[in-house]
């Protein structure tokens, strides 16, 4: 049922925040009050967990959530379509892993997100013109797509038009990053991956979530190569700092390293970039945001050296507070 129908109805959420009447919220999102018995990175794990033991919803009869992604669709299908998505429980757990955390370890998963999140795109969708009020965008995605994941995970193929050209720039970033062309230094202590990126490496980009598009490497290239939870992108004089989507969740298969602000850094470098006759105004996104960055407006060149900008992004996350913990947000 549209999450917006609901009307206090007795429900069950999954992925989002529970609604007026919610019995039962199965979502790794902070705050929700999810059971910590059904606790897993990814919501979709929550629901096929909770399949096995199928007694807290009372009397629900309805299914929802506030937000259209990969993610959300494996797991209201999981629970609308139990038997069908068991058959299929390793598949839609990667495509919802793909989705989320653009790691995957199915090609076939990771196209399926694809075509995810092609179908909520303005520019790409079969369905265009989508509805302009999201309520309404995510309404009719869940409506269409509910019955279609099957098709989807079992004939890529015919999909093709939607994955082909997606499926191609993840390759390119990935041979980029298997020939030593990109580079990728960690530095453990503080959780953060540092990403080499020459000039002349394609800056295709990849989808993020659903309708949702960034520019640069494919994140699945990224992701797949480093667990790291920090970015940084440098290439040439252009940088950006991003924080992965697996520090906003309660991810529970590993420790993730808290975040911290990163508003104070931001300040530090556009300082230095005025002292020395730069113009890129550095700004950074809310540490609340679902993958926070910083980096000059516009894409904007810096002048100051790679060396010194990994230097002061390095201090500062070993030095700041922790500034978001998603086991202790309430709502």
């Amino acid at each position: 049922m549209p999450y917006g129908d609901l009307a206090g109805a007795a429900s069950v959420v999954v992925d989002g925040a529970p609604a007026p009447g919610t019995v039962l919220c199965l979502s790794h999102w902070p705050g929700v009050g999810s059971p910590p018995e059904f606790a897993a990175d990814l919501s979709a794990d929550m629901a096929f967990r909770y399949l096995v033991a199928f007694d807290r919803h009372g009397a629900a009869r309805a299914a929802s959530n506030n937000h259209f992604d990969q993610d959300g669709l494996v797991r209201l299908f999981a629970l609308v379509a139990p038997a069908e998505a068991l058959t299929r429980r390793a598949e839609l757990t990667e495509v919802a892993r793909a989705g989320d955390f653009a790691v995957t370890s199915s090609r076939t998963a990771a196209r399926v997100s694809m075509v995810l999140s092609a179908y909520a795109d303005p520019e790409r969708s079969p369905f265009a013109p989508l509805p302009a009020a999201y309520d309404d965008l995510t309404a009719m995605l869940y409506g269409e797509l509910l019955g279609r994941l099957p098709e989807l995970c079992d004939r890529p193929a015919r999909s093709r038009e939607l994955w082909a050209e997606e499926d191609a720039a993840w390759s390119a970033s990935e041979a980029a990053v298997a020939s030593g062309t990109v580079t990728i230094t960690e530095v453990p202590d503080v959780d953060l991956a540092i990403v080499e990126v020459p000039e002349g490496v394609p800056d295709l980009g990849g989808h993020r979530f659903a309708g949702q598009w960034v520019s640069g490497l494919h994140p699945l290239a990224v992701n797949n190569a480093t667990a790291r939870g920090a970015l940084l992108t440098l290439r040439g004089n252009r940088y950006e700092l991003s924080y992965r989507y697996e520090s906003w969740v309660q991810f529970t298969s590993r420790a993730v390293r808290p975040r911290v602000d990163l508003a104070p850094l931001a300040e530090r470098l556009n300082a230095e970039e005025t002292a020395v006759g730069g113009t890129a105004q550095w700004v950074a996104q809310p540490v609340s945001a679902l993958t926070p960055t910083l980096a000059p407006t516009g894409g904007d060149a810096s002048v100051l050296s790679p060396a010194t900008v990994a230097a002061r992004v390095t201090a500062h996350l070993r030095a700041a507070p922790p500034a978001w913990d998603p086991f202790a947000i309430t709502r």
